[in-house]
């Protein structure tokens, strides 16, 4: 494969940030065709967009159609850039074409999705990558590095948080009127962002989770918890704390991850203010790091620090394509970030946010690739 015929679906801001990335930052693709059920995304000027998409790609071919763009070009990935809560079906149908597939996340937004996308992957000669950014930042490839050196012992205990500092209403928030499902999402079950970077570290999947919400406060009109607090564990005992918020007051910054670990700790603080990030470990194994040592790495992955084209959410979003790829041009059959990895860190918001429903009920998690999983979708969705 020279190049990597490519096509995106879901046009807003999210979606012509991507398509811009990966047609511009990269010379082994081919932009070849974008869909939207709505026009205006790609014909006219839009939110923070220099000029109209259909402008800067003239050669690129525009649906209203999915299913038309699928059948009228010949695609080797498309690119699922729809809202949070809308990702399974254009994922499997593209799937069932046997076309590769970048699917932003939470992966699915119930189980039976689950169940129909990993049906369709495993029918496929295509594959699914899962565009989990946060797992390629910086820290996180520093807490890898940390775990697999030994230095931090086994994961007991983490903690992390998505505080996403956002205004409450459309009139004053621009990403509620270009992202509607912000609206209603609850909150716990955008946790891809904060359990994909932990799992990378943990040797198994997330059993049980519990799971409380705040109510309404700040925006009578809403319709989820402004906060969402979840407790999830291992079959072994390993939890995880995880806070995320609907809207709040506290513009702060957004991640913010803990790790207590049996031989070592690693935090990184997301920016409180005018404060920065800081990332900070201690570790018994390590002469010196008794005490906390402050690790000088932000966002960016060190292998693209000079790099000019990398860019998105600190770089993350390049190394995203990189990776990806990268492995399409070799023609390896595994994807980096693979749908199971996708699941394994969608699945426990979509358990939490039942428990929620439920005052708190605790409850198992199952996995499409499970027995009991068949079961979990009679009594839940």
């Amino acid at each position: 494969m020279e190049k990597i015929r490519f096509a995106v679906v879901g046009l807003g801001h999210r979606g012509r940030y991507m398509a811009h990335l990966a047609a511009d930052a990269f010379e082994c693709t081919e932009f070849v065709a974008a869909c939207d059920i709505d026009p205006l995304l790609w014909s006219e000027k839009q939110w923070l967009q220099d000029k109209a998409l259909k402008e800067s790609f003239p050669n690129v071919a525009f649906y209203t159609d999915y299913a038309e763009m699928l059948d009228k070009n010949e695609l080797d990935l498309v690119l699922v850039e729809t809202g949070a809560d809308v990702h399974a079906d254009f994922c499997i149908k593209a799937l069932e074409k046997n076309i590769n597939v970048f699917s932003d996340i939470p992966s699915v937004a119930n189980l039976d999705e689950a169940r129909r996308l990993w049906n369709a992957e495993q029918k496929s000669n295509a594959r699914l990558m899962t565009g989990a950014n946060p797992n390629e930042w910086g820290f996180i490839n520093t807490l890898v590095d940390l775990y697999k050196k030994g230095l931090l012992g086994e994961p007991y205990y983490m903690e992390a948080e998505y505080i996403h500092a956002s205004k409450a209403k459309p009139e004053v928030n621009p990403l509620l009127v270009h992202s509607p499902w912000r609206r209603t999402l609850p909150p716990i079950r955008y946790c891809t962002h904060s359990l994909g970077p932990l799992l990378r570290i943990m040797k198994e999947v997330l059993r049980y989770a519990i799971c409380v919400g705040t109510g309404v406060h700040i925006n009578p009109d809403a319709q989820k918890d402004d906060m969402q607090a979840a407790l999830f564990q291992t079959e072994s005992g390993v939890t995880i704390r995880l806070l995320r918020n609907g809207a709040c007051r506290a513009f702060i910054g957004h991640h913010s991850y803990r790790v207590f670990g049996t031989k070592g700790y690693f935090e990184r603080i997301d920016g409180r203010g005018d404060a920065p990030q800081v990332v900070r470990f201690r570790s018994d194994e390590l002469y010196g790091a008794d005490r906390f040592v402050e690790l000088p790495v932000g966002m960016m992955p060190n292998e693209y620090i000079d790099n000019s084209k990398a860019a998105g959410h600190g770089g993350a979003d390049y190394a995203l394509f990189d990776h990806l790829f990268q492995v399409m041009l070799n023609g390896d059959k595994e994807f980096p970030i693979s749908l199971r990895d996708g699941l394994c860190m969608t699945l426990p918001g979509i358990y939490a946010a039942k428990s929620a429903q439920m005052g708190g009920q605790k409850l198992t998690i199952h996995y499409p690739w499970e027995p009991e999983f068949a079961a979990d979708i009679e009594k839940f969705d």
